[in-house]
C-alpha cells in the first residue's frame, strides 16, 4: 500500500506516511491513539486510505490553511494564520493543506485555530475523527504503442487527455491532472480500449510532422483535444470558434502563449468552484478583462476556451505565474517515449531554441586558478571532458528551469532520459528513514564533508539515516551504489573511466544495478558516471561537465546540500546554486530533475530576496514548483497583513514588513535568503549584521 498511518514513537499522535514519495506528516494528539481502518469512500474527495481515532484535539506542527465544508460539500469556513473559527454541532469535512493531502470527517462542534507555528482542531470532549489521506504519486494507467509515423504519433498523443480527472477549471489544480499514458515505439499503432479521451469539443489542427506534435502535446493534454492533420495549425471548437496557432511570433511561441493563457484563466475561474478564495491574480486582472467568472465556471470547456482566447494576452501576461520548465526536444521518433513525462509536468516544449557548442566554457577567473601551484582540482586525469561535438546549449526565456531531450550534452539545462522516468515509476515502497550516504575519497577534501555533515539530517520533523565513508575501495563503493539509498553525495575524483577509489577505479556503467535514487557527484567531469548511474537504476542527480576547483566546489556542494535538505527539487536547487558561483555553469542535472530528496517543512519551496528600506524591509518571495505541488498550486505567505492567496511558481509579490515581523517570518522555517546577491539561511541570518 502507498499510504500508511502509524502511531508516533516520541509523543502522542500518528504519522501519515507516503511510502512511494518518501514523505510523512505528523499529527499530534494529547493522548496516545490507536488508529482503526475506516472506509475511504466516506470522504467528499478521493483518498487512498483512511483511519479513525478518538481524541479531544488534533495539533498540526505547521501552519496550514483549513477549509471546512458541511455534509453537502459547501464551504462554511476558511481558517488561515492568526485566525480561528468555532463551528456548532454538525457533520463536517475539514480539508487540511498539508504536504500529504489530508482530510478529517467529524460529527461534532469544534474550534479551528491557526497561530504563529501550529494549527489546532479542538473538540469539547473526546470525539471520533476519521482521517483520510491521498498520495500525490501518479503513474501512467496504460501504455500506448505507436510507430514512428507522425500521424500515428499524433493519434497516440491525442490519448493524453484521458488522464484528466475533470474537464472543469479545477483541472488546473495539479492533483486533478493525472499522468498521461506511457508511449512506446512499435510496429503498429495500438491504443488500449481502457484509454478514452474526454469529449471536450476542442480540436487542434496540426501539420503531420513530429515537430508540430511534440510542441502541441502539453496543450493537447490540458484541453483533452482531438488532433487532426492540417496544413495550417489552429485551434477550433465545436461552437465555431477558431484561433490561429501560427503567427509572426512563430508556432512554438504561439502554442506556449495559448497554453499559459488558458491555464491561467482556469486558475482564476476555479475560484467560483470548491475553493472560493481571495486570489491575488483575480483581483489584479478582473477590472481589465470582460469575463464573468461566475458564469464561465458552469459553461462547457469549449465555450470557456473561446471566451478566454478573446482576451488580449498582453492584459494578463505579467500576472501569469512563471512556468516551471521548458523542455527542448530533438524531434525524433525515439524521443516520443519521453513526451508523457514532459506533459505530466505541463512543460513548454521547444524544438528550435538551441545551438551547438564546441565546449562547456570555463570562466576566465576560474581557468586562471588552474595554473596556481597550490590549487586542488577534482579531476582524475588531464583530459576527461566530452568531445567538442557533444555539446548543445538550449536557450529560452520565461521559465524557471530548462531541460534537454536528445543525444548531446546540454549546457545550462538538465539532461532528461527515459530511463530516469521509468526508474521513478518503479521506485519501491518504503517507510524507512531517509537514507543519505556521503563518500569522501580524497583526504584533502575534508572541508566539504564537514560542512555537509552539519547540514544533512538537521530536520527535526523527518527521520534520517546518515552514513559517511572515507577512502572506499572499488568493492566498498560498489556496495554503496548497489545498496538502497535515497541520496548519495560523492566528494572526490572521477573521469570517463570511473570513480577514483583507494585501489583503482569503479566504472558505474559496469554495474548490474544501482540502488541510489538521487545523487550529487561533486567531482571533475562526472557527467558520464552520473549518466551511468541513471541508466542502471538511479532517478536523477547533479554532475559536472568540466574540471572544478576544490575551493569553489566546496561552496557549491554546501549550497546544494542545504537546498536539497530543505525540500528543493534537484533542478531548482542547482538553478539557485549556479547563481552563487562563477563555476556554477559546470554543473547540470542528469535524469529526472524534478525529484526531491526530502519534503519541505511547509508549503512550496521558496527563496526570499530582502532589501532594507527607510521604514522596514521589502521582501520578494519566489516559489518553486515540485512534482507534488506543481503548476496551479496556491501559496499564502504567513505574514500578518496578508490574507490573499497567490498562484505558486516564480516571483509572487514583494511585501513591505517591519523588522519584528521579518524576524518572526524568518524563524518559521529554514529557507534560502538572498541579500545583496549573497545567499544566507533564514533561521541563522543576522539581520543586524547583514542589514
Amino acid at each position: 500500500m502507498t499510504l500508511t498511518f502509524e502511531p508516533l514513537d516520541d509523543q502522542s499522535g500518528l504519522a501519515v506516511i507516503d511510502r512511494v514519495e518518501r514523505q510523512r506528516y505528523r499529527i499530534h494528539t494529547p493522548e496516545p491513539v490507536a488508529p482503526r481502518p475506516t472506509a475511504a469512500d466516506s470522504f467528499l474527495f478521493p483518498v487512498g486510505d483512511a483511519v479513525t481515532i478518538r481524541t479531544r484535539s488534533i495539533v498540526l506542527p505547521t501552519v496550514v490553511p483549513v477549509y471546512v465544508r458541511d455534509a453537502g460539500g459547501s464551504m462554511v469556513a476558511e481558517v488561515t494564520q492568526f485566525d480561528s473559527q468555532t463551528l456548532p454541532d454538525g457533520e463536517y469535512s475539514l480539508d487540511l493543506c498539508t504536504r500529504i493531502k489530508t482530510y478529517l470527517r467529524v460529527e461534532s462542534a469544534f474550534e479551528v485555530s491557526v497561530d504563529i507555528d501550529r494549527t489546532r482542531v479542538e473538540f469539547e470532549e473526546p470525539t471520533e475523527v476519521r482521517i483520510g489521506a491521498r498520495s500525490r504519486h501518479d503513474r501512467p494507467a496504460a501504455t500506448v504503442t505507436t510507430t514512428a509515423d507522425p500521424r500515428d504519433v499524433m493519434a497516440a498523443v491525442e490519448t493524453f487527455g484521458s488522464a484528466l480527472k475533470t474537464t472543469d477549471p479545477e483541472r488546473s489544480y495539479p492533483t486533478l491532472r493525472g499522468h498521461p499514458p506511457a508511449l512506446e515505439l512499435g510496429d503498429s499503432l495500438s491504443i488500449p480500449s481502457s484509454v478514452e479521451r474526454p469529449e471536450t469539443g476542442v480540436t487542434l489542427e496540426l501539420p503531420p510532422r513530429l515537430v508540430s506534435v511534440f510542441v502541441a502535446a502539453p496543450l493537447s493534454y490540458y484541453l483533452g483535444a482531438r488532433l487532426v492533420p492540417s496544413s495550417t495549425p489552429r485551434l477550433t471548437t465545436e461552437t465555431g470558434f477558431e484561433y490561429a496557432l501560427d503567427s509572426p511570433r512563430g508556432f512554438e511561441t504561439e502554442v506556449e502563449r495559448t497554453l499559459k493563457q488558458l491555464f491561467f484563466l482556469d486558475c482564476v475561474t476555479r475560484t467560483e468552484g470548491y475553493y472560493e478564495i481571495d486570489l491575488h491574480e483575480r483581483t489584479a486582472i478582473e477590472p481589465y478583462v470582460d469575463l464573468d467568472f461566475a458564469s464561465l465556471y458552469d459553461r462547457p470547456l469549449a465555450e470557456q476556451v473561446g471566451a478566454y482566447l478573446d482576451v488580449p494576452y498582453e492584459l494578463i501576461e505579467e500576472h501569469i505565474p512563471e512556468w516551471r520548465l521548458t523542455t527542448h526536444v530533438e524531434p525524433t521518433a525515439a524521443n516520443a517515449e519521453q513526451l508523457p513525462f514532459v506533459v505530466d509536468d505541463l512543460a513548454v516544449v521547444r524544438t528550435h531554441d538551441h545551438r551547438q557548442r564546441t565546449r562547456a566554457t570555463v570562466p576566465a577567473e576560474v581557468e586562471a586558478e588552474f595554473t596556481r601551484d597550490d590549487v586542488i582540482t577534482r579531476s582524475a586525469s588531464a583530459s576527461d571532458g566530452p568531445a567538442a561535438s557533444e555539446y548543445v546549449e538550449p536557450t529560452s526565456e520565461g521559465t524557471l528551469e530548462q531541460a534537454w531531450i536528445g543525444e548531446r550534452i546540454p549546457i545550462g539545462a538538465s539532461k532528461l532520459t527515459v530511463e530516469a522516468f521509468l526508474n521513478r515509476l518503479n521506485r519501491e515502497n518504503t517507510d524507512e528513514d531517509i537514507s543519505i550516504t556521503v563518500v569522501q575519497n580524497d583526504a584533502r577534501m575534508d572541508a566539504e564533508r564537514q560542512l555537509v555533515d552539519d547540514v544533512y539530517g538537521t530536520r527535526s520533523d523527518l527521520p534520517f539515516d546518515i552514513r559517511a565513508h572515507k577512502n572506499l575501495t572499488t568493492a566498498e563503493l560498489t556496495d554503496v551504489l548497489t545498496g538502497r539509498c535515497d541520496f548519495f553525495h560523492y566528494i572526490g575524483h572521477t573521469d570517463r573511466e570511473g570513480f577514483t577509489c583507494s585501489d583503482g577505479k569503479l566504472d558505474a556503467t559496469t554495474l548490474d544495478s544501482v540502488g541510489v535514487d538521487t545523487f550529487l557527484l561533486n567531482a571533475c567531469n562526472s557527467y558520464h558516471q552520473g549518466l551511468g548511474l541513471v541508466e542502471h537504476g538511479a532517478i536523477g542527480g547533479i554532475v559536472t561537465l568540466n574540471e572544478v576547483v576544490n575551493e569553489r566546489a566546496v561552496r557549491i556542494g554546501e549550497t546544494i546540500a542545504r537546498l536539497l535538505n530543505g525540500g528543493f527539487p534537484l533542478r531548482a536547487a542547482l538553478t539557485i546554486a549556479r547563481e552563487q558561483s562563477v563555476m556554477g555553469g559546470q554543473y547540470i542535472v542528469v535524469g529526472d530533475g524534478g525529484i526531491t530528496v526530502t519534503q519541505t517543512a511547509g508549503g512550496a519551496p521558496n527563496l526570499l530576496d530582502i532589501t532594507p528600506v527607510s521604514d522596514g524591509f521589502e521582501v520578494e518571495i519566489q516559489t518553486y514548483s515540485t512534482d507534488d505541488r506543481g503548476l496551479g498550486t496556491i501559496f499564502m505567505p504567513f505574514l500578518e497583513a496578508t490574507e490573499t492567496y497567490y498562484l505558486s511558481s516564480g516571483t509572487i509579490d514583494t511585501f513591505h514588513v517591519s523588522r519584528p515581523e521579518l524576524a518572526q517570518f524568518l524563524s518559521m522555517e529554514e529557507v534560502p535568503v538572498r541579500i545583496d546577491d549573497e545567499l544566507y539561511w533564514s533561521t541563522s541570518v543576522d539581520l543586524d549584521g547583514v542589514l
